[in-house]
């Protein structure tokens, strides 16, 4: 009888012990789980917060741009130290930082097609757009990749292939590739016929590798439009020369291009012509196209927002038409941090 009381007491033990184990593990996964709603349910308002405080830094931008503008109406230049700097707002929670680059200082990966540019954004651009290639853009844009140390031959393949890829007919030009390439592929996929919407598309042209991608990444956009890269000759830093020397790669060359962009008046251009008529650009004979393409006034802005709500990061870049009246955000894009 002893021993029977023994193995109860022993079996009553063993249970008891088993569900004090059970009830913790319950415990740690609730608690676990608890922990975890409320970073999400933290995340999701931080980031909520963090949108809300972009979506106020949104409208302060643009109106610092208008008083750009409204400060020389004529030109836009460097004075006010605004391209490229830091401006940070102290708000509830954290700060907010803004940074606000010249768009148009890039080649427009657009201007490989001409088609209508009716005006500001968008909107003018509409459905079954006819584009055709532009040689003065893939010319360009060839340059580019050659001055950047990219092969003479896989450049000229690269520019013709990525303006089959926006141009609306099928027939490849000479050395590019259309949907009969790309349908063999594996998977198998179709050009775009129209505009560009990010730069990161170039990945998926015939050519493009992911180092010359790499390469050629800090020197590209896709403005909304298939105009050629409006290039200010009062903003482009003497680093961004080769975006001058691609215009004429043989006839101006990136030593040549510092030099000039180094020897800019402090107060800027007040007009292209004084620009052109500088001994080493008249020299190169380019045509009126390509002239007309460097301004004195800047069209496109770009700012990349950031919010720091105590360690929970939000990210966004929008891209800016100074040539509306008001001016206004045509694209938002939201970063990684969002």
């Amino acid at each position: 009888m002893g021993c029977d009381r023994s193995s109860e007491r022993g079996a009553a033990l063993l249970t008891v012990l088993l569900l004090v184990a059970i009830l913790s593990v319950v415990a740690a996964v609730a608690l676990e789980r608890l922990t975890l709603a409320s970073r999400m349910t933290r995340n999701i308002v931080s980031a909520d917060q963090g949108r809300a405080y972009l979506l106020s830094a949104e409208q302060m931008v643009i109106m610092r741009i208008g008083d750009l503008i409204a400060l020389r109406p004529d030109r836009t230049t460097l004075e006010g130290g605004w391209l490229g700097q830091d401006q940070a707002i102290l708000v509830p929670g954290g700060t907010v930082t803004a940074r606000m680059i010249d768009r148009g200082n890039c080649f427009n990966l657009n201007s490989l097609v001409k088609g209508p540019d009716n005006g500001p954004g968008t909107a003018e651009i509409q459905d079954g757009t006819t584009f055709v290639p532009r040689p003065e853009g893939i010319s360009q844009f060839a340059g580019l990749m050659r001055l950047l140390g990219i092969d003479h031959g896989q450049a000229e393949q690269i520019a013709i292939s990525a303006a089959d890829w926006i141009d609306s007919d099928t027939t490849p030009g000479n050395g590019g590739a259309e949907d009969q390439y790309y349908s063999g592929l594996n998977p198998p996929y179709r050009t775009a016929n129209g505009l560009i919407a990010d730069p990161s598309e170039l990945l998926m042209v015939s050519s493009v590798t992911p180092d010359v991608y790499q390469r050629l990444r800090p020197w590209i956009c896709a403005l909304p439009t298939p105009q050629l890269s409006p290039i200010n000759i009062n903003t482009l830093l003497p680093g961004q020369a080769v975006l001058l020397a691609m215009l004429s790669p043989e006839g101006l060359g990136l030593d040549a291009a510092r030099q000039v962009l180094a020897q800019r008046p402090p107060e800027g251009y007040g007009s292209t012509v004084s620009f052109w008529s500088l001994p080493a650009m008249a020299k190169l004979g380019v045509p009126d196209p390509v002239k007309g393409q460097l301004v004195q006034k800047t069209r496109w802005f770009e700012a990349s927002l950031r919010a720091d709500l105590g360690g929970d990061m939000v990210e966004e870049s929008v891209l800016i038409d100074a040539g509306a009246k008001p001016v206004r955000l045509v694209r938002r894009q939201w970063g990684e941090g969002s």
